[in-house]
């Protein structure tokens, strides 16, 4: 690496000269050469699409806590494509999905998971309890200690969160 300079570095300066050892950071996080160049080929892609003031100083750290948030997300599209494999499993009368319809779904519920996670938690778990649990609003009320009318508030503001997503991700034609 050049000298210990506070200049800020290109795209390309990053590159050459981080990318082998971020990827080898990812592949001792990951356990899998191949998942590590990926994800380091997307922290530079990254990089390019929202470009950084980093210069040597601040570089590693910077990268290191992409790769890290790369990998939570990683884990996190595993976790979610999993449970919705197993629930497939469970239900052998439907055709499997091709490989691009696991994507899209796959795609559509990584955006479901993160419009919970911007919802306050209370919100969330009562959508969660009865979307996916299939409670009614006095159960969920008990679990949660509070009203009924608050639940509905919550689930209200849940569907609406529902809504503006089911908004974003329908194309403009209104095909599927």
């Amino acid at each position: 690496m050049s000298g210990a300079t506070r200049e800020p570095l290109s795209v390309k300066t990053l590159y050459s000269e981080y990318h082998g050892w971020l990827r080898a950071v990812l592949q001792r996080r990951l356990g899998d050469a191949d998942d590590a160049a990926d994800l380091a080929q997307d922290a530079f892609l990254r990089l390019l699409a929202r470009p950084r003031s980093l210069d040597h100083h601040s570089a590693r750290p910077y990268l290191s806590r992409m790769a890290r948030g790369l990998c939570v997300d990683l884990w996190r599209r595993r976790e979610i494509e999993r449970a919705w494999l197993e629930s497939l499993a469970l239900n052998p009368d439907l055709e499997a999905p091709s490989a691009e319809q696991r994507a899209t779904a796959v795609e559509a519920l990584m955006e479901v998971d993160a419009m919970l996670k911007r919802l306050p938690a209370p919100v969330a778990r009562a959508f969660i309890l009865s979307m996916v649990h299939g409670l009614d609003g006095k159960t969920i009320a008990a679990r949660l200690g509070v009203t009924d009318r608050t639940v509905r508030n919550y689930l209200s503001r849940a569907m609406l969160a529902c809504l503006r997503l089911q908004a974003r991700l329908t194309p403009e034609d209104g095909a599927p």
